[in-house]
């Protein structure tokens, strides 16, 4: 049996992740894949040493996270049709995506989005510039959307 190939976006509530969202969205749905969504809530754990402050810390991160995972996961079901898989983690967004691409074998591209210029391209892509890559056993193709293409340019491209 034939698995499925699974398109890999982080939810991360950038609209660089939207756009993203859109491309990956539109590949799966023209080539018969599905799209996974990971939100990861990094809380700062400098908080700990304070009453409650950590858990209202922590509460706050999860709160992000699912909101962007939410709002990606209905513009990927509203380009395909489906309800994409949606995952979120708590802990280090590296160390998540690393544990996530060695756990779920069906998971064949990483699609990023790049942020404008001015803002540096994003952490997760910095890093795959500077060589230091994101995977560690299991490597798989990364795509990357640059800033300032429209919805009608991923359009042709997807």
């Amino acid at each position: 049996m034939t698995m499925t190939r699974k398109f890999l976006l982080v939810a991360d509530g950038s609209d660089e992740s939207r756009m993203a969202a859109y491309f990956a969205a539109r590949r799966a749905r023209n080539t018969g894949g599905a799209v996974t969504i990971l939100a990861v809530a990094e809380a700062d754990g400098s908080g700990e040493l304070w009453l409650g402050v950590g858990e209202a810390m922590r509460a706050e991160a999860l709160t992000r996270a699912e909101t962007a995972l939410e709002c990606l996961a209905e513009d990927v079901e509203e380009v395909t049709g489906a309800r994409p898989e949606v995952i979120l983690r708590e802990g280090v967004m590296l160390d998540e995506l690393r544990k996530l691409i060695s756990e779920d074998d069906a998971i064949a591209i990483l699609v990023l989005g790049a942020a404008p210029e001015g803002d540096g391209p994003g952490p997760l892509v910095a890093g795959l510039a500077r060589g230091k890559g994101l995977f560690d056993e299991r490597v798989i193709p990364v795509t990357v959307i640059p800033a300032g293409l429209t919805r009608e340019q991923l359009k042709a491209l997807a």
